[in-house]
């Protein structure tokens, strides 16, 4: 007998077990002692003394080991070498790396001279390696978990393909020759994709592979015996490819192969080149097919040209918006699963029946189809990764994440010890009894009721966290008490919008329908629904279109009927409907998201600006998701934070994608700034502050990206010879810009200097004159901020301010500002001047702006003469733009233009200014009216009462102002702002002797 008795030491191994364990030691002493006899044959040592020499732990490991998969017995009957070999390279402990594995595995390919052979070779390197990840996953030595033993098999899976590839190339060239290259030079091989757990690098124990093939070019081979189009050259090597892995041999199996994910699978061709690929899933893809691709990764063959076709199917798998409908195709899949787990009885199933593996699989893949192609961090095959990164970017919260992530490596461990009972792809639980033991064993768990209740745990919590994402929003609505036979207070049934919206009842039904809801002109109301359903766009959508417009419109009319104003918000809503009927992942969304179709209401009920916003640009229909940030504005420095992920994600010479990013995220911060401003969640002052930030760190990156444009071509510009960090440039801002006062739809006063070398040029290749640099610099920036795209432009800009206004230059060095400022400019420009600052560029030349901007704004000027001019210019502004030259209506004032509103605010503050900046230094510091008439007070030139006066005027006249414009009124209002104009007109005419 080679095993002495005790060899495997006593366990905890459970009783019913021990009786296996028996017949299994003795299978392996006989084993040992037909592998003693051979080895006597050949002059060798005997084996059985190896295994002797095993320590306890190894024994101890061992037992367990055995007790928990028949399958590791029969390997090590068959090869029980293969334990000292693993014990002896550590293969026990640590799983080897990728380069050692395919080291071993070409080393034995070498000797290969037939298929059969290369046959043979593969599947004892996989059964060898079987035993060690089985091993490990047993046993579960420092560092190894779920995770790592499907990482195990994963990288054995690929190592396996590659070395049976390359086996195949070279045994296979002297008949077929090899592929000839592409047209860039580079040689062509097979392209194999893995898909599903593969491609994710998580593979279970006995798992198929789910595997695409391609080759980039179409051609002939050459060098061979027999020249082969590619199509079939690569048909045949991919067909051999299959039965190397695939085929049931003496030696059993390396690895199942599906195909069945290819274009048209069963009845697709094998083989597909990129440009078939490429026009098969842009013509023809189908959603299930971007769920599918979701994984693909390049596991063996061309890894390069694989990451090329992927490339080139990312817009196919990932949407620039948020695509919500790929719920819709997930819900239909889980639907479809859930069919078939009933018809064949398989509830118990852990990975198809309720929650399990792919209900999980499903909430982490619903996040990367919606939202990939917005968050490039979502895009990554492994569900591990992914899964981290919803924690990350605050999609789900940790906790959420937590227990799926805990669920998820229960299931897979269990999944692990099903699989290694038999080396049986098998997601079903044990019935027998004795598999219920091994299955606990493995899992470390005291018993089977142990296991079940553990089970039971994570099913529920994973349901729970998949119908919170996945589960159909109608039957949230239906369930929570909304319709009329369950709610505690009467209200319209679902069923009711949904017979509305779909024609099925009479007009007078409807009207009476509409009338019980609230609506105040049910006639107008039933009219406008009904040139939307009978519309030619709605008549023309596709089928998945349309549904989601069927499912959506009930939904949104019970939302309209709720709100406070329903008239007017079906009125504003219903544009917004047309908008994105071809756009119909929008419809999704809405449908999807319950609490963004509510802030959608609230919004569209309080702005007809922010309806014509959300109509003219739906992207910003992303925004509504996420209440956080809708009503919660950015400051400047997380604004400059995520405009900068947002580009990092786009290559630099992408200018076209960065200027559409741009644009989406200047709208979208105008919108969480006028939602916060509805939602009363932020002060006024703060208002205008944001909207002000917004415009900076846009000027910012405009400059950026101007500047790299004209440098690419043309190199630096020369600076002056005393300076020490080149030429400098910088935006002023004016205006309402420059007052930090910027409202919603404000233009830009800007005016661009710079202070490089006037008669010096560029450094580049095709060097320029710097003034013409820096022209072609401002004409640049000019044009990025207001040229129109299908998302609308940047700002409208006004260069006006300039020195000598449209006739002068566009650009002008900081020494010829000042100058002009001196001894030309008139008042006007001086009072602008007040309102003036730095807001992007050079931080060393605004600094020297600033000095000049004191200077001009402190010199002595004859209060008399000063009067005179802003009091004239004054009137002028009133005669062309106040309420009597636009507006007849007496008992109206217009807040900005008329006697006593806003402008003369501005002109005493600018007044104040330039009179006594001389004497008051500190008043040349603040660019904003409320600042200056801060200043005013605390220097003592005004009195407490005015400056509180003006300030609470101020402050009533920009809210007005900004109500105005959100509610598309005019800014005009009744005479209860009286109060306000008195004490204005009255300080005014103190000031200005009228």
């Amino acid at each position: 007998m080679a095993l002495p008795d005790g060899f495997l030491p006593p366990t905890d191994i459970p009783v019913p077990l021990q009786d296996e364990l028996s017949k299994a030691e003795q299978r392996l002493d006989e084993a040992l002692v037909q592998a003693d006899a051979y080895a006597a044959d050949q002059n060798g040592d005997p084996l059985s003394e190896s295994w002797l020499a095993l320590s306890a732990l190894r024994r101890d490991q061992l037992a367990r080991v055995l007790a928990t998969s028949p399958y590791v017995i029969e390997t090590l009957v068959n090869h029980p070498d293969l334990l000292i070999q693993l014990d002896a390279n550590g293969e026990l402990d640590n799983a080897p790396d990728d380069e050692l594995l395919s080291h071993w595995l070409f080393d034995a390919l070498e000797s290969c001279d037939e298929e059969g052979d290369m046959h043979a070779v593969i599947r004892r390197f996989r059964h060898a390696r079987m035993l060690g990840i089985i091993w490990r996953n047993v046993t579960r030595p420092a560092g190894a978990d779920m995770w790592s033993i499907s990482a195990a098999v994963s990288s054995l899976a690929e190592v396996c393909l590659d070395g049976a590839l390359s086996w195949l190339e070279a045994h296979l060239a002297p008949r077929w020759g090899y592929p000839v290259p592409r047209d860039d030079g580079s040689p062509q091989r097979l392209v194999v994709l893995g898909m599903g757990k593969l491609g994710a690098g998580e593979l279970n124990l006995s798992s198929d592979i789910d595997l695409i093939f391609a080759f980039p070019e179409k051609g002939t081979t050459q060098g061979g015996k027999r020249e082969l189009d590619h199509q079939e050259y690569f048909t045949k090597l991919g067909q051999k490819l299959i039965t190397a892995l695939d085929a049931i041999t003496a030696d059993g199996f390396a690895f199942r192969v599906d195909m069945r994910l290819r274009p048209l699978g069963d009845g697709g061709p094998l083989v597909g080149n990129f440009s078939m690929l490429a026009s098969y899933y842009q013509d023809q893809g189908r959603e299930w097919e971007r769920y599918a691709l979701l994984k693909a990764r390049t596991v063996a063959g061309d890894r390069d040209a694989g990451q090329e076709l992927l490339a080139g199917l990312r817009p196919f798998v990932y949407r620039k918006y948020l695509d919500y409908g790929a719920i819709e195709s997930l819900r239909e899949m889980k639907s479809m699963i859930n069919r078939e787990v009933k018809r064949k009885g398989m509830d118990d199933n852990i990975k198809l029946g309720r929650g399990g593996i792919r209900e999980v699989e499903f909430v982490v893949q619903a996040f990367q189809l919606i939202r990939g192609g917005r968050e490039p961090e979502l895009q990554v095959t492994s569900l591990n990764s992914a899964l981290q990164q919803l924690a990350e970017l605050e999609l789900l919260p940790i906790e959420v994440v937590e227990e799926l992530d805990d669920g998820y490596m229960f299931l897979r461990d269990l999944e692990h010890a099903l699989q290694s009972i038999e080396d049986r792809q098998t997601q079903a639980l044990p019935a027998e009894s004795l598999d219920q033991e091994r299955v606990a064993l493995a899992l470390g768990m005291e018993d089977w009721p142990a296991v079940m209740a553990r089970l039971d745990e994570v099913r529920a919590s994973i349901r729970q966290h998949f119908d919170d994402v996945v589960a159909d929003p109608e039957d949230e609505h239906e369930s929570s008490g909304c319709d009329a036979e369950i709610q505690d207070e009467p209200g319209i049934a679902t069923e009711t919008w949904r017979a509305l919206w779909r024609g099925e009842l009479d007009d007078q039904e409807a009207r009476t329908v509409l009338s019980e809801a609230g609506i105040a002109a049910p006639e107008t109301a039933w009219r406008r629904v009904n040139e939307l359903r009978q519309s030619r766009m709605v008549h023309s959508m596709q089928r998945v279109g349309f549904e989601r417009l069927d499912a959506l419109m009930p939904l949104l009319l019970s939302a309209v009927a709720d709100s406070a104003t329903p008239d007017q918000v079906l009125e504003r809503v219903l544009p917004l409907i047309e908008a994105v009927l071809r756009r119909t992942a929008y419809l999704a969304l809405l449908r999807e998201n319950p609490e963004a179709l509510g802030h959608l209401i609230r919004l569209c009920s309080a702005s007809p600006w922010i309806a014509e916003q959300l109509t003219r640009y739906p992207v910003l229909l992303d925004e509504l998701l996420n209440p956080a940030t809708l009503y919660t504005p950015a400051d400047k420095d997380r604004l400059a934070d995520e405009l900068r992920q947002a580009l990092g994600r786009i290559p630099e010479d992408d200018e076209e994608a960065q200027l559409e990013a741009l644009r989406v995220f200047k709208h979208a911060q105008v919108l969480h700034v006028a939602a916060s401003d509805i939602a009363g969640t932020r002060a006024l002052m703060n208002v205008s502050d944001y909207l002000t930030y917004i415009a900076e760190v846009v000027l910012e990156q405009i400059l950026t990206m101007a500047w790299r444009h004209l440098t690419r071509k043309h190199g630096h510009p020369q600076p002056r010879s005393d300076a020490t960090d080149g030429a400098g440039f910088i935006i002023v801002g004016y205006g309402k810009l420059g007052g930090i006062e910027l409202g919603y739809g404000s233009d830009l006063d800007l005016v661009f200097l710079h202070d490089a070398a006037p008669q010096g040029m560029t450094d580049g290749a095709r060097p320029i004159d710097n003034p013409v640099f820096f022209t072609r610099l401002g004409q640049r920036i000019i044009h990025l901020l207001t040229a129109m795209t299908p998302s609308g432009t940047l700002y409208d800009v006004d260069m006006r301010l300039r020195p000598s206004g449209n006739s002068g230059l566009l650009v002008t060095t900081l020494d010829a500002f000042a100058d002009y400022q001196r001894q030309d400019a008139w008042t006007w420009e001086h009072q602008a001047l007040v309102r003036a600052r730095m807001v992007a560029g050079d931080a060393a030349l605004g600094e020297r702006f600033d000095a000049v901007r004191r200077e001009i704004l402190g010199q002595e000027r004859q209060p008399e003469a000063l009067r005179d001019e802003v009091v004239k210019m004054r009137h002028k502004m009133r005669d062309h733009l106040g309420s009597s030259a636009l507006d007849q209506d007496e008992g109206r004032f217009d807040i900005k233009q008329d006697a006593g509103g806003m402008v003369d605010i501005e002109f005493l503050c600018q007044y104040a200014v330039l009179s006594m900046g001389s004497r008051n230094p500190e008043l040349l510091r603040y660019s904003d009216n409320m600042r200056i008439l801060e200043t005013l007070e605390s220097s003592g030139c005004l009195s407490t009462d005015d400056a509180r006066h003006l300030r609470e005027a101020y402050l009533a006249y920009r809210h007005a102002s900004h109500r105005a414009a959100l509610t598309k009124s005019a800014p005009v209002l009744p005479d209860e702002v009286a109060q306000h104009r008195d004490h204005v007109s009255a300080l005014w005419q103190r000031w200005m002797n009228e």
